[in-house]
């Protein structure tokens, strides 16, 4: 029998947030396997630490249909997960991905709660075509009127490549009635796992919905990896303030989907380069289970 939970992450409340499966000993599982749970489970992601010592973790992730390079909610769920065991106290750790090592970072609190950091890997832009926008406001249910002049629309990746679409204000976004198919060509055809839309709610807060049919995911309610980018590429495009070469905000993610949760996001910029990228958020457990493979 092989030991799970389900965690929310990016919200101390169970069952919002963006619920992961962990499994902190995958070490016998199969490829096939971890596909196997990760279905079972049915979340958006399962995590599986398949090595554990000196101070790494080798990991992977799965989609109830595919293995993914890296996801940023699950990370957060197994870094709480690893403190409540006792294997984390906040000494560097470091985990193994396919998209590289993703160091993590323990913030405990004087209540006892702990909020887990992660550093992203160095951001990535791509340009996306004027002739694209109308695409991407049909398939988002929306007229072109009504993306935002102001803000950057263009792909960006710190571990997982979206494209980033802005909208002018949260009605727009609340009101959204994506057509999936859609988006999953323009997912296809633009080299991304997802089409992200977000909107201004005050200074360095946005909202956003994360639409990824593409990986099985037909709308994700909260999405660290892709927080961290959108952050990266708004300070890359001068959108953010930035005091001391650096610049920190939140996304509030989840509402349409009745789970909201809470993103956070640090970026140290170096003139106009973006050096370091960090995402974090607290994570709470939801329940824990044992699953029989072949069953």
């Amino acid at each position: 029998m092989i030991a799970y939970c389900e965690v929310s992450a990016f919200t101390d409340t169970p069952g919002s947030g963006n619920r992961a499966g962990v499994v902190l000993d995958a070490d016998g599982l199969s490829e096939g396997q971890m596909q196997a749970l990760a279905a079972f489970l049915g979340v958006p992601e399962t995590v599986f630490v398949t090595r554990w010592g000196d101070g790494t973790a080798r990991v992977r992730y799965f989609t109830p249909t595919q293995e993914i390079d890296f996801c940023g909610h699950a990370t957060v769920a197994l870094g709480l997960r690893l403190a409540q065991e006792g294997r984390w106290a906040g000494e560097a750790l470091a985990l193994e991905t396919l998209v590289g090592r993703v160091p993590l970072r323990l913030e405990q609190g004087t209540a006892g709660d702990c909020r887990v950091w992660m550093a992203q890997q160095a951001p990535e832009t791509r340009r996306v075509g004027r002739e694209v926008r109308r695409e991407l406001a049909a398939a988002l249910g929306i007229d072109e009127r009504m993306i935002h002049r102001g803000l950057p629309l263009a792909a960006a990746s710190t571990g997982l490549w979206s494209v980033f679409v802005p909208v002018i204000d949260r009605l727009v976004l609340d009101g959204m009635e994506p057509d999936l198919a859609a988006i999953h060509r323009l997912s296809d055809a633009l080299g991304v796992s997802s089409v992200y839309a977000y909107a201004p709610v005050g200074v360095g807060r946005f909202a956003a919905r994360d639409f990824a049919p593409a990986v099985g995911i037909p709308e994700d309610p909260v999405t660290g990896s892709a927080g961290g980018a959108l952050f990266a590429l708004l300070a890359g495009e001068g959108a953010l303030p930035v005091r001391s070469g650096r610049t920190c905000g939140v996304v509030y993610q989840g509402h349409s989907l009745g789970t909201p949760g809470e993103v956070e996001v640090e970026v140290t910029v170096e003139g106009q380069r973006v050096r370091d990228v960090q995402v974090g958020g607290c994570a709470v457990l939801n329940h824990e289970g044992e699953w029989v493979p072949g069953r």
